[in-house]
């Protein structure tokens, strides 16, 4: 479900080109598909007006949850959790994409507290395994997770169905319906853009591979 804020951070994104269209000459990813989008959310902790907007959101649903602590995926998801733990008042802690080679050799790091519920914040969601392997480091720290939040998410169903099994809410501030509205409206993208990009979305690792 979008909020009264989603229009105003998809605009945002764009304009700052946090999230980037280029379906005629698409990015690579790091998995070697062909993307005709291209998405780093940090860009937006630049720009003080937007990322306040960006945590009024999260905010606004974090409202409708229950939890004790804030908890942010690495990296991106880091800042913002900061951000709302210190408006909220929270406990804050991050989950590491994998644990520190030294040291206490720490995957979560933090007053670690079993018992604690967990809102998790994320910056993007893909195909939700780094927010799941996060989320599955959280449980095995006997902590539960109320739900995961991101800024953005391209909506695969992948994703979806990942985080149905594992019985865990996903919300995004911004959905990919709302990105592709507000790319249209502002002249960022064409009806033919659009097409790629909705060609993509239905089967990413195949898309422009042949």
């Amino acid at each position: 479900m979008s909020s009264k804020y989603s229009g105003t951070i998809a605009a945002g994104l764009l304009k700052i080109q946090a999230i980037k269209l280029q379906p005629d000459d698409p990015f690579t990813w790091a998995s070697g598909w062909k993307s005709p989008i291209y998405c780093d959310n940090r860009m937006t902790l630049s720009h003080p007006a937007l990322r306040s907007t960006i945590t009024d959101a999260y905010l606004e649903y974090l409202e409708t949850q229950e939890y004790d602590c804030i908890a942010g995926v690495a990296t991106g998801g880091i800042a913002y959790a900061a951000l709302i733990a210190d408006r909220l008042q929270l406990p804050m802690i991050y989950v590491r994409s994998k644990a520190k080679g030294h040291g206490r050799q720490n995957m979560i790091e933090g007053d670690i507290k079993p018992g604690y519920r967990c809102a998790v914040i994320e910056d993007l969601v893909s195909t939700g395994g780094s927010s799941m392997k996060a989320i599955q480091a959280l449980r095995t720290a006997e902590m539960s997770v109320s739900a995961c939040v991101s800024i953005f998410n391209y909506g695969f169903q992948q994703a979806e169905d990942l985080f149905s099994e594992e019985n865990c809410p996903l919300h995004s501030l911004v959905l990919y319906a709302d990105l592709m509205s507000k790319a249209q409206e502002l002249d960022f993208i064409n009806q033919e853009g659009k097409k790629q990009l909705e060609q993509w979305r239905q089967s990413p690792s195949t898309w422009r591979q042949s």
